[in-house]
């Protein structure tokens, strides 16, 4: 799914003007800046619908974050409203400001959507396990699997009780070689006996303690070769992969590759 938050004083009108341009099912995550809940700025209304249709639903108490985690498994966009939070690229749509924009434009009138959605696509698709397993379970070869097996590996906050707590990951990638290259596993992985579809994802930019990096996902005929093939999936990716990762703990920054 792909994510994108929509700022400005058109913000509305560009979201939908986005929304009836995007070729697939649509979500929109308002958010309440004036509600927070420890800290957390809420999603106050989620409301979803589908491109040309009637369909809506609404809720309150998510985060943005959690909102759009929930669109995933079966939405192929979301718009976020009233929140800059920097996991989202901006769009910056009339007056207003952004940490960084992926796309500005004066107004609604000048907002190119065709080229909008082209550079929506050029960022990095937001994944939940849960939206991996959704789409291998509807993938056509679905029919011959008894077994899905997941691996998520986190930002572990520390080692021990002793050590100092991880504030932060924050991953890098060496663009087109990383997608290329998990690319070139998933389908090597597919290619074994009884193994139906394999699905690599890697999160990058800042990711805080507790939070989830890196998905495995193995649709297989058996337990068996789904099991074997997400640690071998998982131990690639980490082998093979150019990712690079910084952490930033209570004492100290620095890159993880220049200490190996």
């Amino acid at each position: 799914m792909y994510t994108a938050a929509v700022l400005g004083s058109d913000a509305e009108a560009a979201a939908s003007r986005l929304a009836d341009a995007a070729d697939g099912r649509v979500g929109i995550v308002r958010v309440d800046a004036s509600t927070a809940d420890g800290g957390r700025t809420l999603a106050r209304a989620l409301t979803e619908y589908v491109v040309d249709g009637d369909w809506y639903a609404s809720g309150n108490g998510l985060s943005a974050a959690d909102a759009v985690d929930r669109l995933a498994p079966d939405h192929d966009y979301a718009f976020v409203l009233g929140t800059s939070d920097v996991r989202f690229p901006a769009i910056l749509v009339g007056d207003g400001d952004a940490p960084s924009t992926l796309v500005s434009a004066a107004s609604t009138a000048d907002l190119d959507v065709e080229a909008t959605i082209d550079a929506i696509h050029d960022t990095e698709p937001h994944e939940t396990l849960e939206s991996l397993v959704a789409a291998v379970k509807r993938s056509d070869a679905a029919v011959y699997s008894g077994a899905i097996a997941t691996f998520t590996g986190r930002v572990r906050a520390k080692e021990d009780a002793e050590d100092d707590r991880t504030h932060y990951l924050e991953f890098e990638k060496y663009e087109g070689v990383a997608e290329e290259k998990m690319a070139t596993i998933e389908a090597e992985l597919e290619g074994r006996d009884g193994v139906l579809d394999v699905r690599l994802h890697h999160r990058t930019g800042r990711i805080p303690g507790g939070e989830d990096i890196v998905f495995v996902v193995v649709l297989a005929g058996h337990r068996e070769e789904a099991f074997d093939t997400v640690r071998d999936g998982i131990n690639r990716l980490k082998d093979e992969v150019p990712l690079f990762k910084k952490e930033v703990t209570d004492t100290e920054e620095f890159w993880v590759h220049e200490r190996e």
